[in-house]
């Protein structure tokens, strides 16, 4: 197998395996390399671009490619089809926000996240946005009252969620570690995150990104907004459940009958998808060279 001939560490062969077995696989997993149309590629690659994962499709594009390659090289096939989709799939630059979501520009980017020193507000919640990846008003506004820390729960009432809709956020051990040494600075007011101007109200809607231009990130580079462009891309070419991924970012539930359901029953699974996330991202801050 290509992936096995080439000298790739085992994080790398796992989240490239990950990927086929996410994207192409199912769709064409049985079809015989010979017989593999260049069209027949490009219809499963749309499929990830209709998920909004533009960056994953080029990736997926690149690693067919080096499938076919390795083909050829074997006397398995004559042609590599995906090279003729090159120019095919749509620019990575159409996503609104921007958002690194390359794993070893993730790991550069938490190591700076890691080491900011500011005001101890804008400083934890630069830290816990990654882990939960909502959006940043959800997170800037969040409340004392609305975390059972004994359960490890996030609970964002109704009222703060663009879909108007309650959201509960499962909470990894990082993300209670850094919540139990925010409490004893914070934890006596309103607001997690209190403006340093009166902490009876939080950090305006700029602070974060203020903070990570800090971090020298232009706008065109991250946005606050940008990290659940990241946790969906990245947890998508893990192998989660799309819905999953879609209930923990979210956004609205297409069977309304079954949403409250869904909600219920996946709690556990989207514990266990926060965890592995937060051990990810503690993997690449932690690597010396992040995985490509």
């Amino acid at each position: 197998m290509a992936l096995k001939a080439k000298s790739l560490n085992p994080r790398t062969s796992d989240l490239k395996l990950a990927r086929l077995e996410s994207f192409i696989f199912p769709r064409l997993g049985r079809q015989p390399l010979t017989k593999l149309s260049a069209a027949q590629l490009l219809s499963a690659l749309r499929a990830i671009e209709e998920r909004g994962l533009h960056e994953t499709a080029h990736r997926v594009r690149a690693q067919c490619s080096e499938v076919f390659r390795y083909a050829i090289a074997t006397g398995r096939a004559e042609r590599d089809v995906a090279s003729d989709l090159r120019g095919a799939l749509a620019s990575v630059n159409v996503r609104n926000r921007p958002a690194i979501t390359e794993p070893s520009k993730i790991g550069e980017l938490m190591r700076a996240i890691h080491g900011y020193r500011g005001d101890p507000a804008t400083e934890y919640a630069l830290k816990l946005l990654p882990l939960v990846f909502v959006r940043p008003s959800e997170l800037r506004c969040s409340e004392w009252n609305e975390f059972d820390l004994k359960n490890v729960l996030w609970r964002v009432p109704a009222r703060r969620m663009k879909m108007r809709e309650a959201h509960v956020v499962p909470l990894s051990r990082q993300s209670l570690e850094l919540l139990e040494s925010l409490k004893p600075i914070t934890g006596k007011g309103r607001y997690l995150f209190p403006s340093l101007r009166s902490e009876e109200r939080p950090i305006s809607d700029n602070t974060l990104n203020a903070a990570l231009r800090r971090l020298g990130y232009s706008g065109d580079e991250m946005v606050a907004h940008g990290f659940r462009s990241m946790a969906s891309t990245c947890l998508n070419e893990q192998g989660w459940a799309p819905d999953v991924i879609e209930l923990q970012l979210a956004h609205v539930e297409r069977n309304e009958v079954g949403a409250a359901y869904n909600r219920a029953q996946r709690l556990s699974e989207r514990s266990k998808m926060m965890q592995s996330w937060a051990d990810y991202l503690d993997t690449l801050r932690s690597s010396a060279i992040g995985v490509r």
